[in-house]
């Protein structure tokens, strides 16, 4: 049988209430007291219990992470850097994987205020999901608009877009196609499209952008991609939203052998570790994780903590860097 409040105190030899109040840190305590409880607590192998504590304390020290999939690059890596930082700072992390899909993450933020964690960290795609929108609930976005009262943290991603189709131009390019979510989402993303639209006008150019779902499997990101090729025969440049999709028209490309980059140029955007490692020569506009990771977190902590007072701005936005491989 699991051990209670009432035998810790009965081999520490104390009374239940200073137990309760060691597992609390609550009221004066003697050194002596506390290590006899703590003793006590080895020998017994009693385990705290959280949700009791959190009762006392008002705080759970959970944080709740939701995003589309880990099995993206970017917000692995994204979300890895974040666990530490919250882990450095007291808090534990329930991670949810919304798969892009509203009632999945409808499921998950309710699931994670019946945990009653103390703040959620969200870069999922849906907007209207009333449950982010609670006064009392500390949210913080990543790249997201979830509403107008909720600070968002992101790249910038119109000076990225810009980097990348500059660069194009730059290496000749006439024909230059960009790859994008869904314009109806309503994201920070859609900079690089507005970016890219923006510099192919300024210098004359037509410009045209292929929307992969936001719920894409991988036939139909093939298929998109793959009439990106048939209906552009003279494309010679392409930009694309993020390094997995660039990494995908650097494989269509080689099926129809395309010679990179002497016939066809691409750049991708994240720049993540993983991309790096496995496609060092792609180039690509590389987003500050750590500095986004901490800012998020750092955010978050000040909402629970009642320090964070929102202005004029609710987006911070930091800058990105121009990594430039041989497909270009």
């Amino acid at each position: 049988m699991k051990p209670k409040i009432k035998d810790v105190a009965k081999r520490a030899g104390v009374s239940p209430t200073t137990v309760s109040r060691v597992l609390n840190n609550r009221g004066y305590l003697s050194e002596k007291t506390r290590l006899k409880v703590d003793q006590a607590m080895t020998e017994l192998n009693y385990i705290p219990n959280d949700v009791a504590r959190s009762l006392y304390t008002k705080k759970t020290n959970l944080i709740g992470f939701v995003f589309p999939s880990t099995a993206n690059a970017f917000y692995g890596e994204l979300i890895a850097r974040m666990e530490n930082i919250c882990f450095e700072l007291g808090y534990k992390v329930l991670l949810c994987n919304s798969s892009n899909q509203p009632e999945k993450e409808e499921s998950y933020v309710a699931m994670l205020l019946g945990n009653q964690v103390d703040g959620i960290i969200s870069g999922a795609h849906n907007r209207g999901i009333k449950d982010y929108q609670r006064s009392n609930l500390p949210v913080v976005a990543i790249d997201r608009y979830l509403s107008d009262s909720i600070p968002v943290v992101s790249s910038d991603n119109y000076q990225g877009g810009r980097h990348a189709t500059e660069l194009l131009i730059q290496k000749n390019c006439k024909s230059i196609i960009h790859i994008n979510g869904p314009k109806e989402l309503e994201t920070p993303g859609n900079k690089r499209r507005y970016a890219y639209e923006d510099v192919m006008k300024e210098n004359g150019m037509p410009f045209k952008t292929y929307e992969t779902p936001v719920t894409a499997q991988e036939q139909q990101v093939v298929s998109v991609i793959s009439r990106l090729f048939n209906e552009n025969p003279d494309m010679d440049g392409v930009f694309a939203s993020d390094d997995q999709l660039a990494a995908r028209v650097l494989t269509e490309a080689k099926r129809r052998k395309i010679a990179v980059p002497e016939q066809l140029k691409v750049v991708g955007y994240d720049g993540t570790e993983t991309m790096r490692t496995i496609l060092p020569e792609l180039t690509t506009i590389q987003q500050p994780l750590d500095v986004i990771a901490e800012k998020a977190v750092h955010t978050l902590i000040q909402e629970i903590e009642g320090q964070y007072e929102l202005v004029d701005t609710k987006e911070f936005v930091f800058p990105i860097k121009l990594i430039e491989g041989t497909t270009t």
